[in-house]
């Protein structure tokens, strides 16, 4: 081979060597862009106050804004689907309409349904008769009473002639006095069970009675808990409602109220006599004024709430027991 050509193809010792400037160019440059990469990821002032505008805690030393600065939140909608702000109300709540008096009527003793004259919905007055319980048995007894009175009243008249004979024979000395005694005692021991089986008679007139079991108030059927023929007690086990002691229950829809299980964060923003507007969240764009009627004096522990009624001025039939409703507490005028 030609040594002159593997001379030129021979690399020198001093080319071999990568210039220092070079790589100390390198150096900076990695060193430059690790800086800026540091320098962008480091937080700043206005990155916290943004991530205590979304959903993050407020770092420690940071302002959040004021109640006031906040604006007014919508607690209801209109007929149109727009949001409606109470206006001129310190606390707004929701809860249920409920009736002040519901009441069930039960039966006073053992018995069978015979008829029933009202069904749920149906409007009851005062003193109607609505269910009646087979009374056949009752009156069976109060027929027999009725003879063992008549058998009474034979008695005491026999006694009473037996006590005018015994004073005639006395008077004319023809028996002794010990036979006009026991005339006059056979007289009241027959006035005796003449006044024991009238009160047996009208014990059994009361038992009639009580089979025609009659609506307390003026008002609505909320509820059937029996049908015709079921046995019934003073408490029943009838069906999947479990241990029940009524018949129907009755409730008067003209005395409505607002059941509401307030806060007890809550409870210095209300008193006795607070003014209230009731808005159903069925009808929402029905109001109706309403008044603070009661605050239980018991708390829940469990849940934190006391429970305050808010009645309801003049309802009406767009108002419905159990129904949702939204309470606005206003304030000062």
């Amino acid at each position: 081979m030609n040594p002159d050509k593997l001379e030129a193809l021979r690399i020198r010792s001093e080319n071999r060597r990568r210039p220092a400037r070079r790589l100390w160019v390198i150096f900076g440059t990695v060193a430059i862009l690790t800086l800026l990469a540091v320098l962008l990821a480091w937080p700043r002032a206005r990155d916290r106050i943004r991530i205590v505008g979304g959903t993050g805690a407020p770092p420690a030393g940071a302002v959040s804004p004021s109640a006031t600065d906040r604006p007014p939140t919508a607690t209801g909608s209109g007929p149109a689907g727009e949001r409606v702000v109470p206006g001129g109300s310190v606390l707004t709540v929701s809860g249920y309409i409920v009736a002040r008096e519901r009441i069930e009527l039960s039966p006073r003793f053992l018995g069978q349904v015979a008829w029933i004259g009202v069904r749920k919905g149906d409007r009851v007055t005062n003193g109607q008769v609505v269910v009646r319980l087979d009374d056949s048995e009752y009156r069976a007894r109060l027929a027999e009473s009725d003879g063992q009175l008549a058998v009474a009243r034979v008695a005491l008249e026999q006694a009473r002639l037996d006590l005018r004979r015994a004073e005639e024979l006395v008077r004319n000395q023809v028996e002794m006095t010990k036979v006009l005694d026991d005339a006059r005692l056979a007289v009241a021991a027959a006035e005796a069970r003449i006044q024991q089986t009238e009160g047996a008679r009208r014990l059994l007139e009361t038992w009639v009675e009580w089979c025609e079991i009659r609506s307390p108030v003026d008002g609505v059927v909320l509820e059937r808990m029996v049908d015709p023929n079921e046995l019934v007690t003073p408490q029943t086990f009838g069906g999947t409602r479990g241990p029940s002691a009524s018949l129907l229950a009755v409730a008067d829809l003209g005395d409505l109220q607002v059941e509401i299980d307030l806060n007890e964060s809550d409870l210095a923003k209300v008193r006795p006599g607070h003014p209230c507007r009731v808005v159903p969240e069925a009808f929402p764009d029905r109001t109706y004024r309403g008044e603070l009627v009661e605050m239980a004096p018991e708390a829940s522990r469990q849940k934190g709430t006391l429970q305050v009624k808010v009645r309801i001025a003049d309802p009406d039939r767009f108002l419905t027991p159990e129904l949702s409703a939204r309470v606005d507490f206003l304030g000062e005028e």
